[in-house]
């Protein structure tokens, strides 16, 4: 089988490797953004690895960007939040987002100066949350908060980059609702999803349109979107985790046209990696270390 080479992509710089990593993503503008703790504890975890945690409330967390290779620095104050997810809003605002139990304040928006602006209630147990350009927040998640909380029962929904509920996914009749979002992309005005059970593919405007595909690949972990032309990874079972799909997309359905195998840059077997974040055509991944993106361009 044909391969593909991912391409390193941004690195946390060196002096920053003792300080823990909390969150991390590339934004819509294509920045690699890391949200470090000062002073982290690790909390044993029966499920896997021990995670880490800010050993003191409220703290100062310091947020790293990367900008083609220029490295700005920015802190954040007075966080109350242990953060799961990170993104860059218009205007030089950033969002960060925890688990949090039902109905609790679990996303906080920072200004350009550090300072929280507001918070507000996004469910629980998001699986993706990505902003655009345009002033867009995407938000889908995974099963656990599915079945108990009001707003993630939705699956997917879409937000002002005020934090204020704009949309929320409602299949029509004869669709399965959904169960968990496995993959997910967002670009200006425009996101894609794929979601557990059946793995429709579910593209959805900002205006509130949305059009469901057939898909033919299964439990997909990422993708990546350029006209008519998608991009899957993974699909189908955890000894496929390095798949490429290309497909084209018609009215009704996905066609896969072309098949590959990704591997890391210097031709290495892709074993594991987090969650994939798709902007638009870029796929952007990583390994075992959240220091590290790499990327890889339809």
């Amino acid at each position: 089988m044909r391969k593909v080479a991912l391409h390193p992509y941004a690195l946390l710089p060196r002096e920053c490797d003792h300080r823990t990593v909390l969150a991390t993503t590339v934004d819509a503008w294509g920045r690699a953004l890391w949200l470090l703790c000062p002073e982290a504890e690790l909390v044993p975890n029966p499920h896997g690895k021990p995670w880490p945690r800010p050993r003191k409330y409220p703290y100062d967390a310091l947020v790293v960007i990367s900008d083609a290779g220029d490295i700005r620095e920015r802190v954040l104050q007075d966080m109350t939040l242990l953060p799961h997810h990170l993104d860059a809003l218009p205007n030089g605002r950033l969002i960060v987002q925890s688990h949090g139990a039902v109905g609790e304040r679990n996303a906080q928006i920072f200004g350009r100066d550090g300072r929280q602006r507001r918070s507000f209630t996004m469910g629980r147990a998001i699986e993706f949350m990505m902003a655009d350009r345009q002033n867009n927040l995407w938000s889908a998640y995974f099963d656990e908060g599915v079945y108990v909380d009001p707003i993630s029962a939705a699956g997917l929904v879409r937000w002002d980059s005020g934090g204020n509920q704009q949309w929320s996914y409602q299949p029509p009749q004869g669709v399965e609702h959904i169960d968990t979002v496995y993959a997910f992309n967002a670009v200006d005005m425009l996101a894609w999803a794929s979601y557990y059970p059946t793995f429709p593919l579910l593209e959805v405007h900002a205006n509130g349109y949305f059009h469901l595909r057939k898909n033919p690949v299964p439990r997909p972990a990422g993708m990546a979107v350029q006209g008519d032309q998608i991009l899957m990874l993974g699909g189908g079972s955890r000894d496929r985790l390095d798949r490429l799909h290309r497909c084209h997309i018609t009215v009704d359905e996905a066609v896969v046209i072309d098949e590959a195998e990704l591997t890391m840059p210097n031709g290495s077997l892709l074993k594991r990696y987090a969650r994939p974040v798709g902007r638009g055509a870029c796929l952007y991944l990583r390994g075992a270390s959240a220091r590290q993106w790499y990327v890889l361009s339809m």
